[in-house]
Parts: structure tokens; C-alpha cells; sequence
């Protein structure tokens, strides 16, 4: 579908190849140890070069959602109602995701366990509570 697939360009490729493998990952800086997602070409805490992939173990907690009684984009009808989240990883970076759960059973700090699935012939990361 004309613009749903992500953009594999640049440092981002990464992060899709490895989902595309099963593995969620994210970055890590070696000079100031910081994660960090989106994968950029420079840290975002200390604006080194010098980052590195890292696998997430699977753990998160729930931040913030938002539910789409109306679908954002045709892609997604489907799906209505839907939730968008911001996750937490226990190793530290924040994602946007989606919860597998209820919308009404959806709780700030809720834990989480990640559960890969696919969209649009794509590996994405998606969450159930732990």
C-alpha cells in the first residue's frame, strides 16, 4: 500500500533488517552510554557518532496511548478502534507501538512483553501486558 512501508534508508535500515530477523533492537552510545530510538547517525544525548546495536530483551511499560475511533490513513480500517503507544523499553529507549490488549484495560506504567508481528508484508514491534 502507497505509504505504509517504512523508510529503510539511512540509519533505519538496521533497525528494519533486525526486525525482519525476529530481534528488536535499538541503539546504544559508547561514548556517553545513552539508548536511544529512532536510530539516528549521532547520539541524541551527547551527539556522538559512536553507536552501536543492541538487542531488546523483550520487557516495557506502557507510557502514554492514544485510541483512533477513525481510522488515521485507509490502510487501518480494519482495525478501528486501535490504540497508539508510546512504550518504554526496560533498557531505556521509547517507541511507538501498539498494545494487544482491550483499549478499556490500558493502564500508565502498565508492564509489558513485546510480541513481534506483521502489517503490510512487515516485521513490527507490538506489546501484550506481561
Amino acid at each position: 500500500m502507497s505509504g505504509i512501508a517504512p523508510d529503510r534508508s539511512g540509519p533505519a535500515a538496521a533497525y528494519w533488517d533486525a526486525l525482519d530477523r525476529g530481534r528488536l533492537c535499538f541503539q546504544r552510545c559508547w561514548s556517553c552510554g545513552a539508548a536511544q530510538l529512532p536510530a539516528r547517525e549521532e547520539c541524541t544525548t551527547c551527539l556522538s557518532p559512536d553507536l552501536a546495536w543492541e538487542a531488546a530483551a523483550g520487557g516495557a511499560r506502557l507510557i502514554s496511548w492514544v485510541v483512533y475511533h477513525r481510522a488515521y490513513h485507509d490502510a487501518f480500517a480494519d482495525m478501528v478502534p486501535y490504540n497508539v503507544a508510546v512504550v518504554e523499553l526496560d533498557e531505556g529507549p521509547r517507541l511507538i507501538s501498539n498494545i494487544l490488549a482491550p483499549n478499556d484495560t490500558l493502564r500508565i506504567d502498565m508492564p509489558l512483553r513485546l510480541e513481534l508481528g506483521r502489517r503490510f508484508d512487515q516485521a513490527i514491534p507490538q506489546f501484550r501486558p506481561a
